[in-house]
């Protein structure tokens, strides 16, 4: 049997342990849900969903890994080094333009956000801002250069 049907059984089979658990918490209904974990007591369904759902991300995670560097090494090389070297320099740029002032922001559960995580918060944003003009960039200029193609 080959890999691909393999995963796929595998995947069937968590997808319906995943439905039977839903349902489960379903039917036990939210208050019921919510007044045993006041009591201190488990409720079973919800624990089962909660380890599929790990097993899942777990699954999910190992193959994620397992074909990406397959595709790594199978693929060129020195292509894949080269992208994942700009993206770490778009992240230590986001980092180094990222402000670390803490001023007028709110609390969050009642204690101040440190500078550190201010720093990192503004980081991503601006991450995700240089990588959004990259991606608008690219589709432009992929519509541009298929206009003058033809």
């Amino acid at each position: 049997m080959g890999l691909h049907k393999i995963i796929k059984i595998i995947g069937l089979l968590l997808c319906v342990a995943s439905i039977i658990f839903f349902v489960m918490i379903l039917n036990i209904g939210d208050l019921n849900i919510q007044e045993s974990f006041e009591a201190g007591t488990d409720v079973s369904s919800v624990n089962w969903a909660i380890y599929t759902a790990y097993i899942m991300l777990a699954i999910i995670v190992l193959f994620v890994l397992v074909f990406v560097l397959k595709g790594i090494f199978a693929g060129n090389v020195k292509k894949t080094l080269l992208s994942i070297g700009g993206f770490l320099l778009v992240g230590v740029i986001s980092y180094v333009l990222a402000s670390n002032s803490i001023e007028g922001l709110p609390e969050y559960d009642g204690k101040m956000i440190t500078p550190g995580a201010s720093k990192w918060v503004g980081a991503g944003i601006i991450t995700f801002y240089i990588l959004g003009i990259v991606a608008i960039g690219a589709m432009v200029y992929s519509g541009i250069k298929k206009l003058t193609n033809r």
